[in-house]
């Protein structure tokens, strides 16, 4: 069946090279480049694939060689307000927000799919490398590049109308057949740091965004160690930039509390938890389970698997892990796979030790 399809071009190989494989298999495909900088020159600069003044002109020189149609969105006002202002919020309020998974359902999914839908389209396409199979989102057959965690924020109807073309092949392969097609992008670098921070600087931007507010950096006990120049500048599991000098410097960043903008560092172990709550459920490939549920979980972006019980109680989400993790941050996403498929996804509110909390209780 022809579907007229939406490919969402970045200006990057892996995107150029799913608007050519939608193309080639006969559907009516026109690409778009969303234009998400009020300044473009604010944004990253150079050949890094998301952002900038060259990915625009590389996207639609990608277009010109599959041969679709090609179109600007300007979609600056969203992405500031729903990316970028949500991330600078995120860190004031100290959680560790995921920009990148932020900007696929705010955005990608959501305000263009929205508008795609409108104009009569049947799909977007994306260069995401996640597979699609039953309705359900399934991790790629390229490990390294899979990004099914930053896309398991998806509904159902959304994944419907989304297109992945490259979920069964590795980043190498895609390389090759852009090289192949003669696509000019085919050894362009792929872009790893935030892309409205130019400098990759993300302490500097929030202080620019949020200010230098100095407080205190205490121990479990409350002893103050050292300052800071602003708890928005630290995260769960952090050891570097603590300055604290002498022994107590292989501390780590227990928990970030921005009322009385202090930051409480402890020992790694003091980092285990094994229970987690998480707010905003999206179930896309189950029902809700309110029994205990075996399946594993994935708590940060290119995380490590953790195989955990987790059920849905009064609209959260509780995560109970077989065995402890650390580094686990408020306002990243817990997302549940069967295998490699997910489940669902939703956002890190609270964390526990559940031996700790039945000897305090």
């Amino acid at each position: 069946m022809t579907l007229r399809v939406l490919a969402a071009m970045s200006g990057g190989v892996d995107s150029a090279v799913a608007a050519a494989r939608a193309a080639e298999a006969g559907h009516d495909v026109t690409g778009v480049h969303l234009a998400l900088a009020k300044n473009p020159q604010s944004y990253r600069t150079g050949a890094r694939g998301c952002c900038t003044v060259e990915d625009s002109r590389d996207a639609r020189r990608a277009a010109d060689v599959i041969g679709i149609p090609f179109y600007v969105w300007d979609m600056a006002e969203e992405f500031d307000r729903d990316v970028v202002q949500d991330f600078v919020s995120e860190y004031a309020a100290g959680r560790t927000p995921n920009p990148c998974l932020r900007c696929n359902e705010k955005i990608k999914f959501a305000a263009v799919l929205d508008r795609a839908v409108a104009l009569g389209f049947d799909a977007v396409c994306t260069g995401h490398h996640v597979r699609k199979a039953g309705g359900r989102l399934r991790r790629s057959v390229d490990d390294a590049k899979d990004q099914s965690y930053v896309l398991a924020v998806l509904t159902r109807e959304q994944i419907a109308h989304a297109m992945f073309p490259l979920g069964d092949c590795t980043k190498a392969e895609v390389r090759a057949e852009a090289d192949r097609r003669g696509l000019a992008v085919a050894d362009k670098p792929d872009s790893h740091d935030i892309c409205f921070i130019a400098d990759g600087d993300t302490a500097g931007f929030l202080n620019g965004r949020l200010g230098s507010e100095p407080g205190p950096i205490v121990d479990q006990s409350g002893e103050v160690l050292g300052t800071h120049n602003g708890a928005h500048a630290f995260t769960v599991g952090q050891r570097r930039g603590l300055h604290l000098g002498g022994a107590v410097d292989r501390r780590y960043v227990l928990s970030i509390e921005p009322v009385n903008n202090t930051v409480t560092v402890g020992p790694r172990e003091a980092l285990a938890v094994d229970e987690i709550v998480a707010e905003r459920p999206v179930w896309s490939g189950c029902e809700p389970p309110a029994e205990p549920l075996a399946c594993t979980v994935q708590l940060r972006a290119h995380g490590e698997v953790h195989p955990c019980r987790a059920w849905q109680r009064e609209g959260r989400l509780v995560v109970r892990l077989d065995e402890p993790a650390t580094g686990v941050a408020r306002g990243q996403a817990a997302v549940l796979y069967d295998g490699d498929v997910v489940l669902g996804s939703a956002t890190i509110a609270e964390t526990s030790r559940r031996a700790e909390a039945a000897a305090a209780g």
